[in-house]
C-alpha cells in the first residue's frame, strides 16, 4: 500500500511539472519521525505552489489526510505531513543548498519520472 501512495504523490508532482522526483525511505533509520520522504524542486514559486495544490487533491481523493504543512507564506519549501509520508516540494535553489539527499544519502532511494499514458483513441478507431 505504501508504495501506490509513494506513486500517489510523484504522479501528483510530475503532473505539474516537478522536476527530481524522489522517495527516500528512513525506514531502517533510529529515531526517524517519518518512513519516507519524497522530494521535488521547481523552479518558481508559482509552480511550487501548484505542485503543493496537486499533493493535497491527490491524497485527498485517496483519503489520505493532511496533518500538518508548512512554508506555504513563501513557496520556497513547502513541507507536507501526512504522517508516514513527509512530502518536501522546493524551490529549486533551496533544494540545491539544503540537499537534503546528501544528508540522507545511506537510505534507499528511487527516482520517478513521468509514466506513459496511453493514447486517446481517435475517432477512426472507435
Amino acid at each position: 500500500m505504501i508504495t501506490h501512495d509513494l506513486r500517489v504523490v510523484a504522479d501528483a508532482m510530475l503532473d505539474k511539472k516537478a522536476k527530481n522526483v524522489v522517495s527516500l525511505d528512513l525506514r531502517g533509520v533510529e529515531g526517524s519521525i517519518t518512513d519516507f520522504f519524497v522530494i521535488c524542486n521547481a523552479d518558481s514559486t508559482t509552480a511550487v505552489d501548484a505542485i503543493s495544490d496537486n499533493v493535497r487533491k491527490m491524497m485527498a481523493e485517496e483519503g489520505h489526510k493532511l496533518l500538518r504543512s508548512q512554508g506555504e507564506e513563501n513557496d520556497f519549501w513547502i513541507i507536507l505531513d501526512y504522517g508516514n509520508i513527509l512530502v518536501h516540494i522546493f524551490l529549486t535553489q533551496y533544494r540545491e543548498f539544503y540537499r537534503l539527499e546528501d544528508l540522507w544519502a545511506d537510505v534507499p532511494s528511487k527516482e520517478y519520472k513521468p509514466r506513459r499514458r496511453p493514447a486517446a483513441k481517435t475517432k477512426s478507431e472507435e
